[in-house]
């Protein structure tokens, strides 16, 4: 059974792939695990493979969604998209680490924000 924290993530992930597709990436994978991590979404974008970790919050009490991508979560990321890189066999392939956060606003329309090579 998903809790709550789940659905809202799950939710957020759902607005950023629409949002990614819209600018024209491929969508790879979702919640590619590995060990006790995961990235969110591995998607194409023209020639360059991207890792992509999305923050979704219901409110600013914690401050922004991009703020809660910190340096240790950082280096979880790259540990994970190396794990992806060398399970999938992806050589001579330009990588990159985007972030997107999505701020949900009860039945307003989500704020997105999408930084790309955000680390």
């Amino acid at each position: 059974m998903a809790t709550y924290k789940q659905h809202t993530g799950d939710k957020g992930e759902d607005y950023a792939c629409d949002l990614l597709v819209e600018k024209n990436f491929k969508i790879i994978k979702r919640n590619y695990r590995y060990g006790h991590g995961e990235i969110d979404v591995v998607a194409q974008d023209g020639d360059v493979l991207v890792f992509v970790e999305v923050k979704t919050r219901k409110n600013l009490e914690f401050g922004y969604p991009i703020s809660g991508v910190t340096k240790a979560k950082q280096r979880q990321i790259r540990k994970i998209a190396e794990a992806y890189l060398i399970e999938h066999d992806v050589t001579d392939t330009d990588c990159r680490f985007d972030v997107v956060g999505v701020l949900l606003q009860g039945n307003e329309r989500p704020v997105i924000d999408h930084i790309e090579n955000a680390f």
